[in-house]
């Protein structure tokens, strides 16, 4: 299943970001993930510094997966953004980042969380889908994207 509607609100894309560095997008991250689940922002940023600090969410080709557990959450939520410029995020293949979609779990989810990650990586890994992604006009357009097995079910 491609489809990350479970995990991802049309009012979670964000284009354009202009973020200069990785703390201060994971900051701006932090603050969308807190519109969504009612946690502080500041204690999500915290926490996805800290797993930030265990070692890089930039996987290659231009994309990150910044991610952290956190009490209290009654699932897991995403935040996909596009920036405006890519930044250096200390990616495997040195290359920086542009395309980041960030996911809070509950402290609880261990294997949902897994699940999550890998359902994201998967997706992220697929350079048409990342050069879709680059050429959306709209936060609607990459919404769609994200949910397209679910739109084509529905049709």
């Amino acid at each position: 299943m491609t489809d990350l509607s479970d995990l991802l609100r049309p009012d979670a894309v964000q284009l354009g970001l202009p973020v200069t560095a990785k703390k201060p997008l994971l900051g701006q991250l932090a603050h969308a993930l807190a519109r969504q689940s009612g946690a502080d922002a500041s204690v999500i940023a915290d926490a996805l510094g800290e797993r930030e600090k265990l070692g890089s969410t930039g996987f290659g080709g231009g994309v990150a997966i910044p991610h952290a557990k956190l009490a209290g959450l009654p699932q897991v939520i995403g935040v996909f953004a596009r920036l405006a410029h890519p930044i250096d995020f200390d990616a495997v293949d040195g290359q920086p980042v542009d395309l980041v979609l960030a996911l809070l779990s509950p402290a609880s989810a261990g294997a949902d969380h897994l699940k999550a990650l890998a359902r994201v990586s998967r997706r992220l890994r697929d350079r048409a889908f990342l050069a879709k992604l680059r050429g959306a006009a709209s936060p609607d357009a990459v919404y769609a994207l994200f949910t397209a097995d679910r739109a084509r079910d529905a049709a």
